[in-house]
């Protein structure tokens, strides 16, 4: 029994490290990423000046995208866009208005992904404060009306502010943010 004690030793050190990959790998699905292109890409039509808005169900604005300039590419569906703005509108408060440098699209909508500097603002409505957060490289599914970032995010709402470091938002009522790590801020009591 000793001779194989080094063994089993072994064995149990493998399948513990094998368990630990495994949890790890399905812990933290992959993170749809805008994909790098060799070589020229062909487009197949361009905007300038767009403006759409999408509507629910029920006939009611549910989101409103305003950006410079729209670039659609051939070889994957995709689009780009300059300096993009997104409105997601709210039933009873005040829209959340989401301000990008840039912006990627997938092919079929359901991913559009915040390059640069991020600005999302919320004016005051009857249940909220004026909110304004700050942020780089947001991912967002329009669809759920969920955002993401794991960059440094400051939070602001007079007097109070709050820094992070990674963030999730839920953007439809009722709205809530998820700070991921390193979170400090200041809270003025009234």
């Amino acid at each position: 029994m000793r001779r194989f004690r080094p063994l089993l030793i072994v064995l149990t050190i493998a399948a513990a490290l094998l368990s630990w990959w495994l949890v790890q790998r399905e812990a933290s699905p992959p993170v749809p990423q805008q994909i790098t292109h060799e070589g020229p890409r062909e487009i197949d039509y361009y905007l300038r000046g767009l403006d759409i808005v999408r509507m629910t169900a029920e006939g009611v604005p549910a989101h409103r995208l305003v950006a410079d300039d729209l670039r659609h590419f051939t070889d994957d569906d995709t689009t780009e866009l300059a300096n993009p703005h997104l409105t997601v509108f709210q039933r009873e408060e005040p829209p959340w208005e989401i301000n990008a440098e840039t912006a990627w699209v997938s092919a079929d909508g359901s991913l559009i992904l915040l390059s640069g500097a991020v600005l999302i603002d919320r004016a005051a409505g009857k249940a909220t404060r004026a909110m304004r957060i700050e942020t780089r490289d947001l991912r967002v599914q329009p669809d759920q009306d969920y955002a993401e970032t794991d960059e440094k995010v400051r939070v602001t709402s007079d007097p109070d502010w709050l820094d992070a470091v990674g963030m999730q938002a839920w953007l439809r009522p009722p709205s809530r943010l998820k700070f991921l790590s390193k979170v400090k801020g200041h809270y003025v009591a009234r």
